[in-house]
């Protein structure tokens, strides 16, 4: 799977949460916290966002998960 690039606008702020509308048909909605968009992003304007996985990061958690999982069986034996 290749990355996904986003292409958004933004519909309206309201309480906190962006509504974005993802282009090009715009008639997907995604609310999005305001504290994590840029801070003079205002309505109206295009948002663009990369999406893509963190194989190394995904991997990393999978084995602290799995370390986690040892730890316990092993504790739970005593």
């Amino acid at each position: 799977m290749e990355d996904i690039n986003l292409e958004m606008v933004v519909d309206r702020i309201e309480e906190g949460t962006a509504v974005l509308l993802v282009r090009p048909d715009e008639t997907k909605e995604i609310y999005w916290p305001r504290e994590i968009l840029p801070p003079d992003v205002r309505e109206g304007q295009i948002i663009r966002v990369d999406l893509e996985i963190d194989r190394e990061a995904t991997k990393k958690a999978e084995e602290r998960v799995s370390d986690m999982i040892k730890r316990l069986k092993t504790r739970n034996r005593d």
